[in-house]
């Protein structure tokens, strides 16, 4: 982790990832494409899966969409391909929003 959640280092609603330029990102759960593209500035090229009624997932900062607009995708899938974040190192951003709100990844990731 290269930049924590609420933090002033990069977009405070997630955590930052480091890795390298086309590392695989993959889906953190099954669920639903709700959106992918390059509409939202701060993020680059993104991707957001709706697993549920309750929780979203952001993947933001990729160089390459694997999965488009619509797309049901199992957990673990590989949806994205790494890019590199505003200050131009490799980096993926990274949100889970429950009801809306953007919480803490840490509390329903376990480190692999």
């Amino acid at each position: 982790m290269i930049s924590e959640f609420g933090s002033s280092e990069a977009i405070s609603s997630g955590i930052g990832i480091g890795g390298q330029a086309g590392q695989s990102i993959n889906a953190a759960a099954a669920g639903n494409v709700v959106y992918a593209g390059s509409g939202l500035n701060r993020y680059g090229q993104l991707v957001i899966i709706k697993h549920d009624d309750t929780f979203l997932s952001a993947y933001g900062y990729n160089d390459r969409l694997l999965v488009d607009q619509g797309d049901a995708v199992r957990q673990g899938q590989k949806i994205a391909e790494m890019g590199f974040g505003p200050e131009r190192t490799a980096r993926l951003h990274f949100e889970i929003r429950r009801n809306g709100v953007p919480v803490n990844p840490a509390q329903y990731l376990s480190a692999r």
